[in-house]
């Protein structure tokens, strides 16, 4: 599900153990923060699969955007970028030379400055990778440290590299020069962040997997209130999740079913937040190999979904997708919802010597372990393809062995969420529909060279003539959806969270999905 996704080119999951200080001979902090409070987050899939942030592509960006930062912010009011590590930047006209001036005083929790060629270091060292979401530096030639708080980067062609750089994925900067194997350094636990917080343990394959604790030295200081402990909890029951939040024992939980989600609303000391998002639930269908080779099955079990009564299960936690890309963001096609239309998927898998009447076919399907949502859409599609003489063999799985056997092609329909890696729709088609061997995303296993010559010039599209490039998402559209069948979209989920009564400042930002900014809260009460 990249995660919960969500978005990782190499798993890095090594032998269990416990994060190790910072390097001993890092500076004493010459600040702390006031008292202790721990902010607890439960969720329903492990949080590291990836310790290295060149290369991190899955659900540690819930962990990740509290102890490393990236050069930009995106805001999703204003929707433009905002001040990070960069205080301010400028472009030239053409587009094709970015200045950042960065912010002073900030240190990597090594102790070393965030300064000019720190940034340059991380950002080539990424590049290098050619991994996760490094694709999104694409465009750049070179970056030049002009002095300790000024850096330049000279583009192929033009992007927004203000918006690139504040990447959920890819655009964080750290210290280099933290370890001299960096990867393996990483791997056992730690980090070269310069945010708010810090590694201090790593338990991976338990409950209480991963706990944050304050740097003190972080730039934006410690004198309001703020929690100084962030835990994530791996609680793949959304029952038990309910009751550790009322009973207190978590403090946040991203996602709960309708039913418990309408019980926290009305429960004193429980808050709740609702607010429509850029991540897509999605079907992909194994195009390689297997009964899905067949284009027809694919269109019939695209056919077969019932859209319609899965948002009215949903109950709000969902709103009806349209095209591939979700609404707000450029690539977004209104106007084509998609269509339960069961005799017409009777009509294909007759075609194709499958249907009533015909061979039984049996399909599998992988989704997340613990995720209620997708539990729901395999139990509809199951009793939808039973009168077709189709069975489903659904399967729940973690995040982790799910997505390695979906880089083995071991099923035929991949269920996962997908959201953008900065506020944009060219996420869904570089990553998740492009040509790719080994499969990272791409778990529809799609090659389609007209699809991806079309995909070629996207990016600057996007700056240069938006008219031409949502011309282009529409065309790519249609050649994923209709012409190749490769996925189906079922809906486009809406955020429903809740949470303790004394967290204050909760705030919710699609462009980093699941992510709590635990440095923006106020504990209270």
């Amino acid at each position: 599900m990249r995660r919960r996704l969500v978005a990782a080119a190499a798993l890095v999951l090594l032998s269990a153990c416990s994060a190790s200080p910072q390097d001993p001979g890092a500076p004493e902090p010459s600040r702390s923060p006031a008292a202790e409070s721990a902010f607890v987050y439960a969720q329903n899939l492990d949080v590291i699969s990836d310790w290295d942030p060149a290369s991190s592509y899955s659900n540690e960006i819930i962990a990740f955007q509290n102890v490393y930062e990236t050069l930009t912010h995106w805001n999703p009011f204003t929707k433009k970028s905002t001040p990070r590590l960069a205080t301010s930047w400028r472009s030239t006209p053409d587009g094709r030379t970015w200045t950042f001036t960065l912010r002073e005083g900030a240190t990597f929790h090594t102790g070393r400055p965030v300064d000019a060629a720190a940034v340059k270091a991380s950002i080539e060292r990424t590049m290098k990778t050619r991994a996760g979401a490094s694709y999104i530096w694409d465009a750049v030639s070179s970056i030049r440290a002009e002095d300790p708080s000024t850096v330049t980067f000279a583009l192929k062609y033009a992007v927004p590299l203000d918006l690139i750089a504040s990447s959920g994925y890819a655009a964080y900067v750290y210290d280099t020069q933290a370890a001299p194997d960096l990867r393996s350094w990483l791997g056992k636990g730690r980090d070269a962040g310069s945010g708010p917080y810090t590694v201090a343990a790593w338990s991976p394959g338990q409950e209480e997997e991963l706990t944050l604790k304050a740097y003190p030295r972080y730039w934006g200081g410690w004198d309001k209130p703020h929690y100084s402990i962030v835990k994530y909890r791996v609680v793949p029951d959304p029952d038990r999740s309910w009751r550790m939040l009322a009973r207190g024992e978590v403090s946040f939980v991203d996602r709960l079913d309708p039913r418990l989600f309408a019980r926290a609303a009305v429960t004193p000391g429980v808050r709740t937040s609702e607010r429509d998002s850029y991540q897509t639930a999605l079907m992909l269908f194994n195009t390689a190999s297997g009964p899905m080779k067949d284009v027809r099955v694919r269109r019939a079990v695209q056919k077969a979904v019932d859209y319609r009564g899965l948002l009215r299960a949903l109950r709000g936690a969902g709103t009806p997708a349209s095209g591939v890309v979700p609404e707000g963001l450029l690539g977004h096609v209104p106007g084509r919802p998609p269509r339960q239309d069961l005799a017409g998927a009777a009509r294909l898998l007759t075609r194709a010597g499958y249907g009533p009447g015909g061979r039984p076919l049996r399909l599998r399907l992988t989704y997340a372990q613990g995720d209620s949502d997708q539990r729901l859409l395999a139990t509809s599609l199951e009793a939808v393809l039973r009168p077709l003489n189709v069975t489903l063999d659904a399967r729940a799985m973690s995040w982790n062995a799910q997505w390695q056997q979906g880089r083995k092609r071991g099923q035929d329909i991949f269920v996962m969420y997908w959201w953008p890696d900065y506020a944009d729709g060219y996420s869904w088609f570089g990553n998740v529909f492009r040509s790719g061997n080994p499969p990272v995303f791409n778990l529809s296993y799609l090659r389609d060279r007209t699809l991806d010559e079309l995909l070629e010039g996207l990016p600057e599209l996007s700056v240069t003539d938006k008219e031409a490039a949502q011309a282009a998402y529409e065309q790519a559209t249609g050649r994923v959806l209709d012409v190749r069948a490769a996925a189906a979209l079922p809906w486009v989920v809406k955020y429903q969270r809740a949470y303790l009564g004394g967290v204050q400042g909760y705030d919710d930002n699609p462009a980093y999905p699941d992510v709590v900014f635990a440095y923006d809260l106020r504990p209270s009460g």
